[in-house]
């Protein structure tokens, strides 16, 4: 089942955006109209957006929802559990919550759990106040068992159980679903994950790799009967993968106030100079069970694309930031995105990655402009 955004648009005009989260209130019935007095807009496509006190982070809400999540988030994919020790780990987390990050994301599937379990222990030792932070972790790949994947009602409430279990936690703040699933029906994925915010197993969903079309039909259907809609969808973004953050995702962030959290802005590492002809004991490429990547690191498509980093060179050069810090400002850029998740393997990366935030404010239209054309992959409408 496809669903178009002009089809339903119509259908949504009526009803409050209150309501997008919410459902109707308890007796709000025909009885009594009161007058309403309807907010002043927003700017069309801007995220309100705010600076922490004493840290300089930059916060925004969550597409259309009023959660505010730092610009930058601290991801914990191949790190945790796995490339870094714990220790290390730990000291990117306090790092990251010093300068400001708030939203720390995870999955059931990382280091097969360990990552949880990593990120649970730092949390519990660390004692920080829950209220002040913001985990997400995705369903999908939770076993070896055919009940333990996918997006069927079992395993979504018994796999964010089992996340709830390893991290240490009574909630997260959000749950992704972690790619569609065309084995389950859309109506039990969305009342599934109604089921675990009913619950306050979670307060928000999201997804993760899915399809316009896959998003809108999961937002109409809950429309359809009373159940809460995705908030946001997570999605690799970066210099060279840009078409569906670019091209996709803001027409459902007008539309229904779906944002977006990027991941991999540095494409697992290509924008930088690490893989320029050599893979370093650290680097991703080398890690067992990562072959994909080494592949892709000396593929010739990925051989252009390090000739592309190096011809940003330059523009770095001028603005005074690394390339790193260079691509992590430009996707910040992009609209209807909430947040960049940061990879890092270590406390020093990541205060190197937070600098893009000094970089943001320098990006104008004209230096985008040029960044663009030495690109030369910028997305066009088909239409």
């Amino acid at each position: 089942m496809q669903v178009s955004i002009a089809c339903t648009e119509q259908n949504l005009r009526s009803r409050s955006s209150e309501d997008c989260l919410c459902g109707p209130r308890p007796g709000s019935g025909p009885k009594v109209r009161a007058a309403l007095v309807p907010r002043p807009p927003a700017p069309a496509g801007a995220l309100r957006e705010s600076t922490g006190r004493g840290t300089g982070m930059k916060y925004r809400n969550l597409g259309k929802s009023g959660l505010r999540v730092s610009c930058l988030g601290l991801g914990t994919w191949v790190t945790f559990g796995s490339q870094i020790s714990d220790e290390t780990a730990e000291d990117v987390l306090t790092v990251a919550y010093e300068h400001g990050v708030n939203l720390f994301d995870t999955a059931e599937v990382y280091a097969a759990g360990k990552a949880e379990r990593t990120l649970g222990n730092i949390l519990k030792s660390k004692g920080w106040r829950r209220s002040s932070y913001i985990i997400t972790t995705k369903i999908f790949w939770g076993g070896q068992a055919e009940t333990e994947r996918g997006l069927s009602r079992k395993h979504i409430i018994e796999g964010l159980r089992g996340s709830l279990e390893r991290l240490q936690l009574g909630y997260v703040d959000i749950v992704f679903a972690s790619r569609s699933d065309p084995n389950s029906p859309m109506e039990e994925i969305v009342r599934a994950m109604t089921y675990v915010i009913n619950q306050g197993l979670a307060l928000y969903w999201g997804t993760s790799r899915w399809g316009a079309a896959e998003i809108m039909e999961a937002y109409s259907m809950a429309r359809q009967f009373n159940l809460i809609p995705p908030v946001c969808e997570q999605v690799e973004h970066h210099l060279f993968q840009r078409e569906k953050v670019e091209m996709q995702l803001p027409e459902l962030y007008h539309k229904i106030g779906v944002g977006s959290v990027t991941w991999s802005p540095l494409a697992c590492g290509l924008i930088t100079s690490k893989y320029d002809g050599r893979d370093p004991d650290m680097c991703r490429a080398t890690i067992k069970g990562y072959q994909w990547l080494k592949d892709k690191v000396q593929s010739e498509d990925d051989k252009k694309q390090q000739a592309k980093v190096m011809d940003l060179l330059p523009t770095a050069q001028q603005l005074g930031c690394t390339v790193a810090q260079l691509a992590i400002a430009w996707c910040l850029r992009s609209e209807g995105v909430s947040s960049v998740l940061l990879g890092v393997s270590s406390a020093e990366q990541l205060m190197e990655h937070l600098g893009a935030l000094e970089v943001l404010s320098q990006l104008t239209p004209q230096t985008m402009m040029e960044i663009d054309g030495l690109l030369g992959n910028k997305s066009h409408s088909k239409k």
